[in-house]
């Protein structure tokens, strides 16, 4: 049994990840959170009038293996909702989808593919060719370092309208980034993880209850504090922002890089960039949606949720530069006038309310060489160690990516206490076709 305690700093899901592994290790451990909820940026907020909503629509993939074993952790697999279909919105309102066949991977989305209406065959057989090399390279082509995902894409001549309406349509919204920023092989892996590899790996998981409720458990070993912020980490103490020091035999940091410094100068992260994500909620008087979801292609806005029987719906844009500049009413007077034409239905419909939620720093940037200034879990401090997606996780700031830094960091503990244990979950294996490319390419 340990001995040592652990104090875990933040309680978004990297610190949740870490303190829900060490304790089912035998740690006691110990939660500091700031806000008065945990889950980080994957929360809730309360409005005015009690009304739960949550800061951003949060969805997992089949191909998270390591957000799935944390979800089973805390008992909410259950609250999460699988779906086998991505629904995409045409600009004139028209629906397409995309959906699994019997075919063995990577071939398990081509009937759909083939019949997908927005895009011509001239779009189709250089999007085909170029998800072909990333199968037959076992996701792992050989690209530069400093090319980013537009750039691969131009190599790979593919059209202005297959980058539109299909590169950038999945990959914006993953990576939380443009195309021209971001780091090719990032988005190269996103396709074969979830694309391509394994068949399982493209359902789409959705949680049916507001995110903080994901949250809601309880494990005899760990002890939450909510609204405790800290001032300072060293070697064995903790400092808290009322003055008071708590002791700590280990301490896991998992709070956003950009407030890395004050709590914990000794590690630097100071050339990593934040990208930004605006989501807009509309509540109407009657139902004006019947998807669970869709992709909008060739707007401003990306995804559109259903969050309540189709009368509460969300609209999710990532990498939201272009809305910087933008006052509230006019973000929601754009978001209101491409609704009208992607769903009809809202033309007639009375919006009762509507509410803009702004992250202007939601992730880091997956920009190229970024690799290069995520740092690994371990810290100057040998009992200290840092967690969060913008760690070297081998993953981009995903959800899955916070919930493998939380569990890296977990290793790191136990490795300190000599006690074997891993917590890291392997990828989805590659299957069928896919599975002969990857074992070519490690022999």
């Amino acid at each position: 049994m340990p001995s040592a305690n652990v104090i875990v700093v933040g309680g978004g899901l990297a610190g949740l990840a870490a303190a829900v592994a060490l304790a089912d290790s035998g740690f006691q451990v110990s939660i500091l959170e700031k806000s008065p909820r945990l889950g980080g940026r994957a929360t809730s907020y309360e409005l005015s009038d009690g009304e739960t909503i949550d800061n951003c629509q949060h969805v997992t993939l089949g191909c998270c293996t390591n957000l799935a074993d944390f979800y089973r952790r805390i008992r909410a697999s259950g609250k999460i909702k699988f779906h086998q279909t991505l629904v995409f919105a045409g600009p004139d309102g028209r629906r397409a989808e995309i959906r699994k066949s019997s075919l063995p991977a990577p071939l398990h989305l081509a009937p759909s593919f083939a019949r997908f209406p927005f895009l011509d065959w001239t779009d189709k057989r250089r999007i085909a060719g170029a998800l072909f090399r990333i199968a037959r390279s076992g996701g792992r082509p050989r690209i530069s370092s400093s090319m980013t995902m537009l750039d691969w894409l131009k190599q790979q001549r593919q059209t202005p309208r297959g980058i539109e309406r299909f590169w950038k349509t999945v990959l914006v919204s993953a990576l939380n980034e443009n195309l021209d920023r971001m780091d090719a092989g990032y988005g190269i892996t996103v396709f074969w993880k979830a694309f391509l590899s394994n068949s399982e790996g493209f359902a789409i998981g959705i949680p049916a209850v507001p995110l903080s409720e994901l949250y809601d458990f309880r494990h005899d070993r760990i002890d939450v504090r909510t609204r405790t912020g800290v001032a300072e980490v060293r070697s064995d103490v903790v400092r808290l922002e009322d003055g008071s020091d708590l002791r700590a035999g280990y301490c896991v940091v998992a709070i956003p890089f950009e407030r890395l410094a004050k709590v914990l100068p000794v590690v630097s992260v100071s050339n990593l960039r934040l990208s930004p994500i605006t989501s807009v909620h509309f509540w109407f008087d009657r139902v004006v949606m019947r998807e669970p979801f869709a992709a909008v292609l060739d707007r401003t806005i990306q995804w559109i949720f259903n969050r309540s029987n189709g009368q509460y719906v969300q609209i999710v844009i990532s990498a939201s530069y272009g809305l910087t500049g933008r006052s509230q009413p006019e973000i929601i007077e754009l978001c209101r006038k491409e609704l009208a034409e992607i769903i009809p239905a809202t033309k007639e419909a009375g919006l009762k309310r509507s509410v803009v939620i702004r992250e202007n720093s939601a992730t880091f940037s997956p920009e190229p060489g970024c690799d290069v200034w995520r740092p690994s879990q371990r810290t100057p401090i040998p009992n200290v160690f840092i967690a969060g997606d913008w760690t070297q996780t081998g993953w981009p700031a995903t959800m899955e990516g916070a919930v493998r830094s939380g569990y890296l960091a977990a290793e790191e503990i136990l490795k300190a206490e000599g006690v074997e244990g891993r917590f890291l979950q392997p990828d989805l294996p590659a299957k069928g076709i896919s599975a002969w490319f990857a074992g070519k390419m490690g022999s």
